[in-house]
């Protein structure tokens, strides 16, 4: 009879100290260089929370954009997902549940705590892929909506100038990050859906969801 048992090197506790860029422990020192960027307080807020970290002592590169591993990994830790309950009858690996993953890479842990926590990631996801500002917007909105618990609301959709760039399979998570003041709008009216992500962008985006998941009002029983 096959064993049960309970990997606990996953447990999200251990995911915490890992930089999103994956290349360094969180920094002790404030970051010398997001002075002049708009969402300083944001990034500060979260660097103090432990959610994210820089490279090196003190930088946090905020023009640097975000692969999809990297995204997941802000997403685990700021959601705080963990796998801490599930038992598994063999080790998992990254890789059973994304063929083109590394299973020796440091994201293996994030991705495996995310896919058992159903957040809606594809199976032929390419952890070393940039991710757009519309593919890590969806992907916020659907995790928050798999495990924060919110009220269903009924919304009316937005009009932005560049709506017409936006995926088909991404508009209704945008137009629920843009209702609910998740994602922001640039001074042009555009949500810019298939640039690159930055680091600050991320930033922004989970300070704003954390912000909404604490405001937001519990569902009410039925």
């Amino acid at each position: 009879m096959t064993k049960k048992f309970k990997f606990v090197t996953l447990a999200a506790t251990a995911v915490l100290t890992l930089s999103i860029a994956g290349q360094s422990f969180a920094a002790t020192n404030p970051f010398s260089d997001i002075a002049n960027v708009p969402a300083k307080d944001k990034i500060t807020a979260l660097q103090n929370k432990g959610l994210v970290q820089g490279v090196g002592e003190d930088r946090y590169f905020p023009d640097a954009t975000l692969t999809a591993a990297q995204g997941i990994q802000l997403i685990v830790n700021a959601l705080d997902l963990n796998i801490d309950t599930l038992r598994f009858f063999k080790e998992p690996h990254a890789t059973d549940y994304f063929p083109k993953a590394d299973d020796n890479a440091w994201y293996a842990d994030a991705l495996i705590i995310a896919a058992n926590n159903n957040i809606g990631l594809p199976n032929d996801l390419d952890p070393n892929k940039t991710w757009t500002k519309e593919e890590f917007t969806h992907q916020l909105i659907l995790a928050i909506e798999q495990h924060s618990n919110l009220p269903m609301i009924k919304i009316a959709p937005v009009e932005f100038s560049d709506q017409d760039e936006v995926s088909i399979a991404y508009d209704g998570s945008i137009q629920r990050a843009l209702v609910l003041k998740i994602a922001e709008l640039d001074q042009d009216g555009n949500f810019n859906p298939t640039d690159d992500i930055t680091r600050a962008d991320a930033a922004v985006l989970i300070y704003n969801a954390l912000a909404y998941i604490g405001e937001a009002p519990a569902p009410s029983a039925e």
